[in-house]
């Protein structure tokens, strides 16, 4: 893992990952800090806190380049022209939207160092459902939910057929959810999963996440003993 300075920010409980590319620029927002690469154009992590208040539907979708970020260095609205027919993705978020309406900076989540072009069946499907478990157990117990996330590149993937800038599609995603008293699931699904995948099958350990994510997670505690946060999830533990 390369080694960087710790980052601490409210959206990173124990600390934000560690073992980046070196290259990554770190984007904090008012609802998510995010390492952006400047190679696959994607965001190597999301992280981001839901709360009861946060929550709101889904609203309008505008998305922009990143202002934040050089031109090189992201991808703009016209590079996602024609993928969606061309390889069945969505531009899919990695905070999402719903989890951050109730905020006045829900389109900062339609910016596109949050967006990657994830499978729409995916999208549509177990990511969204697993999305809208973070925001019942918010709500349901009245507490902030932290969620990291990212993407795989396990295998090469075509590239966007109109995008003028070298970028990498993503193969998979990882999500890591937690709770401030010390419960935790993880997630890794396949950007080609069916929409019928139950995201409780998706369900790893946290140890094949950093495996597999290349990154640290948690980098402040001295000590891991996470309670399983399945059943809250709508998962059998």
């Amino acid at each position: 893992m390369a080694v960087q300075s710790e980052l601490h920010t409210f959206h990173c409980l124990h600390g934000c990952p560690i073992g980046a590319a070196d290259i990554d620029d770190i984007v904090v927002r008012e609802i998510y800090t995010l390492a952006s690469n400047d190679l696959t154009k994607m965001a190597d992590w999301v992280a981001y806190r839901v709360t009861p208040s946060s929550i709101g539907p889904s609203g309008e979708r505008k998305w922009t380049a990143d202002p934040w970020l050089d031109p090189d260095e992201t991808l703009e609205p016209a590079d996602y022209d024609g993928a969606p027919k061309a390889l069945g993705i969505d531009r899919g978020h990695q905070a999402p939207l719903a989890g951050q309406s109730g905020t006045p900076f829900a389109a900062d989540t339609n910016i596109l160092s949050n967006i990657t072009p994830q499978g729409a069946a995916l999208n549509q499907g177990a990511w969204q459902r697993l999305e809208a478990r973070e925001n019942d157990l918010a709500r349901k117990e009245n507490i902030g939910v932290y969620v990291l996330t990212g993407p795989l590149f396990e295998r090469v993937l075509p590239p966007m057929p109109n995008a003028d800038e070298r970028h990498r599609v993503p193969s998979g995603y990882w999500k890591v959810i937690a709770t401030q008293d010390g419960r935790l699931a993880a997630f890794i699904m396949d950007t080609v999963a069916p929409r019928t995948l139950d995201h409780c099958d998706a369900r790893v350990t946290l140890d094949e996440v950093e495996l597999r994510s290349r990154l640290g997670l948690f980098p402040r505690l001295t000590a891991r003993s996470f309670r399983n946060l399945s059943s809250e999830l709508g998962c059998v533990p």
